[in-house]
């Protein structure tokens, strides 16, 4: 019986000749992340552990993006237990303020995750490096804090399931749209630990950004990760941000899949997902009036370059809606730096949002854009749980930067045709 991409992977990384579905083995690491939030766990248990160094300096990744620049008093103690502990053991990939990026944007974007390599990271998001043909999932800080003294993990092989991509996407239809129409039709628990593995024609009109938003978004089918086939696009990625060598894996033709589905890119729609959960999507055109009061842009799933033009080509010339706030995150220092030179941010600031440095804070409630409790939010980010951002009575409704874009000017859930784009 053949592999998929992830099981060849995960059984070179065990040193063994194949592996099957349901398999437990332990794996050797490329790479071990953690952030603000999940690496002082991690650091308390490596310390409790009384184990006097990590297992390898350079492939481990300390983040402080959550909380950054620190909010309070708790957050900047956090931060200086990763600061800290980064010191003390070495660690060549610690990205402090300034130099500091949203992680599952960092990472990729500095080389260090490329394909057919294991990466595990204490945030759900770490599936993310998939769309770079790597293995990569999130686990708990104390399997984190393990994978960083030993460079090993524990992993029970998944089943997959196949998304065949066909046709190209129309012009404000994006890779958030494509995970949201995929999630919409199986479900929060529809990849429940299993790889979600994208292949078909359709994919080489994927640009690298949406693939990264494709697969950073699996976990919230509940899918163990996300993985692309790597191809020229992945390939050149790759050379222009990493000196390390990468292996490229592809599926068996008689690989075994857990079902199949066919994506019609051609035919799907900006899309929006409705409060409280990613599966409950409908196209912007069947979401009805839908007043919002806040807009944000930006986060690990969406704020990229690719992302940041698109919102500013719909807010160019525009202005956000009376009352609105429109805040704009670009995921690292170097799209920061970008969008300036490309003058996004003076678009953005004409038409009167904000532009915050780095940070996951309004995704996750943190700071920098929380809901009081009745207020509505159209977001880029990847979840819209209940009290997700903010207040237990506030909602958020996940979308395209697009479609943000032009919610922000309208006032509602709208997209860029409702502007005559």
């Amino acid at each position: 019986m053949g592999m998929t991409m992830t099981q060849k992977i995960l059984a070179a990384h065990a040193g063994l000749e194949s592996v099957t579905a349901g398999q437990l083995i332990e794996a050797d690491l490329d790479l071990v992340l953690a952030n603000d939030i999940t690496g002082p766990v991690a650091i308390h248990e490596v310390e409790r552990l009384n184990k006097k160094t990590v297992f390898d300096k350079d492939k481990i990744a300390l983040v402080p993006d959550h909380f950054t620049p620190n909010k309070d008093i708790k957050s900047a103690e956090h931060c200086k237990c990763v600061r800290e502990f980064a010191k003390q053991h070495d660690i060549t990939n610690y990205f402090e303020v300034g130099e500091m990026g949203i992680e599952h944007a960092l990472l990729p974007e500095k080389g260090l995750i490329v394909a057919g390599e294991t990466c595990i990271g204490a945030d759900s998001h770490t599936c993310t490096y998939g769309a770079l043909g790597a293995f990569s999932t999130g686990v708990g800080s104390t399997d984190m804090g393990a994978g960083m003294i030993t460079g090993k993990a524990w992993f029970k092989v998944p089943s997959a399931i196949r998304f065949v991509l066909q046709g190209k996407p129309k012009k404000w239809v994006s890779g958030k749209d494509v995970i949201l129409h995929i999630i919409g039709k199986i479900g929060v628990d529809g990849a429940l630990y299993k790889s979600m593995e994208f292949t078909g024609d359709g994919i080489q009109h994927l640009t690298m950004d949406d693939r990264f938003t494709i697969a950073n978004m699996a976990i919230e089918a509940g899918a163990k990760n996300g993985i692309f086939p790597v191809d020229e696009l992945t390939e050149a990625y790759m050379k222009e941000h990493s000196a390390k060598p990468y292996k490229v894996y592809e599926a068996d033709a008689d690989a075994e899949y857990d079902e199949t589905y066919v994506i019609e890119l051609d035919k799907l729609e900006p899309t929006v997902a409705f409060p409280h959960l990613p599966e409950n999507t409908k196209t912007v055109k069947e979401s009805g009036e839908v007043r919002i009061d806040q807009v944000v842009i930006g986060s690990c799933t969406n704020g990229r370059i690719s992302d940041l033009r698109a919102a500013a080509e719909v807010l160019k010339g525009r202005h956000v809606a009376p009352g609105m706030r429109c805040i704009v995150f670009p995921a690292t220092q170097s799209i920061y730096l970008q969008a300036i030179e490309e003058g996004l941010l003076q678009t953005f600031v004409m038409a009167g949002a904000v532009v915050s440095t780095p940070t996951c804070g309004p995704c996750l409630g943190g700071h920098m854009g929380i809901l009081a409790a009745g207020e509505r939010a159209v977001s880029t980010t990847n979840r819209n749980f209940v009290g997700r951002m903010g207040h237990v009575e506030s909602e958020v409704y996940l979308a395209s930067p697009a479609v943000a874009a032009a919610s922000a000017v309208l006032g509602r859930i709208a997209e860029p045709a409702d502007l005559g784009l």
